[in-house]
């Protein structure tokens, strides 16, 4: 049997206004053997949105109840806590519904759509850390709410350049090897610089699959990169950035150099 739930994500009191729910504050609550588990946001990635992109992400989770579950509900919030979330950052379902799918009589597998926007929800405030709100009632009485069900990261994408010169160079020349790392101003609709963050400097040699890490630069305060090495063999030369809460891990592609 499948059963249709309400399933739009919004935050602080407009979040609360819309939910007809047992015990209406935020906090915590349980009464009776009903449970919530398994809380999966984008099939466990983090959500990385462009500078102006729009970012359709599934929030799944199980539900259950010795009398079968009735109804469930998730909500994705920013901040403390739901009643004291960030203003601003509100994402709505792409269907306005959820749906449960009953699997058996005391178990229910929950699923909804959830949209994030740059410029919209998004600003560069909320980048990082946001959680599931979750919520389940079973076909009696009994109810559980969790305040911080499931943890996910919302992320800036970045981007990464790099150009290594001169090229073709002698063995044992020095190389420069430039680039810049930017990312996602959710705020603006463009790319910025990302200051101070530390880059590896990576290199390939012709003929194998591995980059190898020479060592770490770090970024400009306009996110430019620069640094010199010696020229050994043939091969590709790239900057590589682990990423961090707000932001995404990305390398740039290799630039290859033909060394004489």
């Amino acid at each position: 049997m499948r059963m249709r739930v309400a399933g739009t994500a919004v935050l602080g009191a407009l979040a609360l206004s819309v939910l007809a729910v047992p015990a209406a504050h935020a906090a915590d609550a349980h009464r009776g053997d009903t449970k919530i588990s398994n809380v999966v946001v984008n099939g466990g990635k983090p959500v990385v949105v462009s500078a102006s992109g729009t970012k359709t992400i599934t929030v799944s989770f199980t539900a259950t109840d010795d009398s079968g579950i009735d109804w469930a509900q998730a909500i994705l919030y920013h901040g403390k806590d739901i009643e004291h979330s960030d203003s601003g950052a509100v994402a709505n379902t792409s269907d306005k519904r959820s749906v449960c799918t009953e699997v058996s009589a005391t178990k229910a597998d929950c699923k909804a759509t959830y949209t994030l926007s740059a410029g919209k929800n998004l600003i560069n405030e909320v980048a990082g850390s946001w959680k599931v709100w979750a919520i389940a009632q079973g076909n009696d009485t009994n109810y559980v709410k969790k305040e911080n069900a499931k943890t996910f990261q919302a992320q800036r994408l970045a981007k990464l350049t790099a150009d290594a010169s001169p090229e073709p160079v002698k063995k044992g020349k020095t190389l420069t090897v430039t680039g810049a790392l930017t990312r996602a101003n959710w705020n603006g609709g463009t790319y910025s610089g990302y200051t101070g963050q530390s880059v590896k400097l990576q290199f390939r040699k012709s003929g194998s699959n591995t980059y190898t890490t020479l060592k770490t630069v770090k970024t400009d305060s306009k996110g430019r990169l620069k640094t010199t090495v010696k020229a050994t063999a043939d091969g590709y030369y790239r900057y590589s950035f682990a990423g961090t809460s707000t932001t995404s891990a990305v390398s740039a592609a290799g630039d290859f150099v033909d060394v004489k």
